[in-house]
């Protein structure tokens, strides 16, 4: 081989690797650009700031007198918080949870406070009714809970579907204890 075929042939390779490294630039360069114009497009269909603070309430239960319900708004929805006797904590304990349509025990539908224990004279739920989304009325129905005016649904005081139409128990919302006495639902 001559000196001038291994000079041209040093001289393509060269030329391959200054192409690939052009393409690879130029490829990179491209995906940077993308990804700067599309970043913004997608940032932007998050939650806004004043969305996500309207996303949580804070309820003050010490405002909640016993064997009374108080009644707030989240999200659009109704949110129950009814203080129980002991009474219908008792009635709400003693079911047989293989007895109901959705078997679920009344302690499985309560949250633990800011010291791990139980409360279960505070429930807190999503107030509307699983079947087509109607208000219940508390303090009403066969089992002294809630009941469906629209199509006959009775809730007992755990707010567990005992009778009618409505496939499942009212939702409980994501709550937590802030402190001894005031929760954040959301």
């Amino acid at each position: 081989m001559s000196d001038s075929s291994a000079t041209h042939a040093t001289a393509e390779l060269e030329d391959g690797s200054k192409r690939d490294f052009i393409f690879l630039a130029t490829g990179a360069t491209a995906a940077a650009g993308a990804a700067a114009i599309g970043w913004p497009l997608v940032a932007q269909m998050g939650k806004a700031a004043d969305t996500l603070a309207a996303g949580s309430i804070e309820i003050d239960l010490s405002k909640v007198a016993q064997g009374q319900q108080l009644k707030m708004l989240w999200r659009g929805k109704p949110i129950f918080v009814r203080h129980r006797t002991p009474a219908e904590i008792a009635e709400a304990e003693s079911v047989n949870v293989a007895d109901i349509p959705d078997p679920q025990a009344d302690e499985e539908r309560l949250v633990a406070d800011i010291n791990g224990n139980l409360r279960p004279e505070f429930l807190v739920m999503v107030g509307v009714c699983t079947h087509f989304g109607c208000v219940p009325v508390g303090e009403a129905g066969d089992f002294d809970g809630w009941y469906c005016p629209c199509h006959g649904s009775h809730y007992d005081t755990s707010g567990r579907i005992r009778k009618g139409p409505a496939p499942t128990n009212m939702a409980i919302p994501p709550y937590s204890f802030v402190s001894e006495n005031v929760i954040k639902v959301g």
